[in-house]
């Protein structure tokens, strides 16, 4: 999930604990926690709701920061046939694991095995073939360029490419940038072991 704005800095300070959002399908799971461009949030509950019997008073208009209901329907992005969905949530404080495993540089003999037999065993379920060294030495050699020319050039589409790339975040070898993609201090310390 990502917030703009002011939200973001609400959601960051722990003001803001409710979000409204019109998706085809519901893209958070209650119990998970989503690392967003405001820190990591914990999701307490997802339900799909009637924007047209939103309250004024309700209390999730103002734990969303919004004025009142006909403004938590203003703001509703996505088709006006999808489902509207209220988030409840919470901020988890402390630092991200995957940033701690991320920047990690010094590699024991047993973390790169348990890192090469992670990458094969990705390499092996995948449809489309090995992919992960690849994957990134591509981002090695093409830091912040669009996912979307990232996957071109390898001819994958867009969503799949970034999922496989979400694959190589979760562990410690890629960081997200606000265009594109980066190796960790971990990723460029395995690629430079091979």
């Amino acid at each position: 999930m990502l917030f703009a704005g002011s939200d973001r800095d609400g959601v960051a300070d722990g003001r803001i604990t409710t979000a409204y959002r019109r998706w085809s399908e519901a893209r958070v799971v209650e119990g998970r926690i989503y690392r967003t461009n405001a820190g990591r949030i914990e999701v307490e509950s997802v339900r799909e709701v009637n924007p047209d019997l939103i309250a004024d008073n309700d209390a999730d208009v103002i734990a969303a920061d919004r004025q009142n209901a006909k403004d938590v329907r203003r703001r509703l992005r996505g088709n006006e046939d999808w489902p509207t969905f209220l988030i409840k949530f919470h901020l988890v404080e402390g630092p991200d694991p995957r940033d701690e495993l991320a920047a990690q540089t010094d590699l024991s003999a047993d973390d790169l095995e348990d890192l090469k037999a992670r990458l094969a065993k990705l390499d092996d379920l995948s449809r489309h073939g090995a992919w992960t060294t690849d994957t990134l030495r591509l981002i090695q050699s093409k830091p912040a360029t669009r996912a979307g020319d990232l996957a071109a050039e390898v001819g994958r589409d867009l969503a799949g490419f970034k999922l496989d790339v979400r694959k190589l975040k979760n562990l410690g070898l890629t960081h997200s940038l606000e265009t594109g993609y980066e190796l960790s201090p971990r990723g460029q310390a395995y690629l430079s072991s091979l």
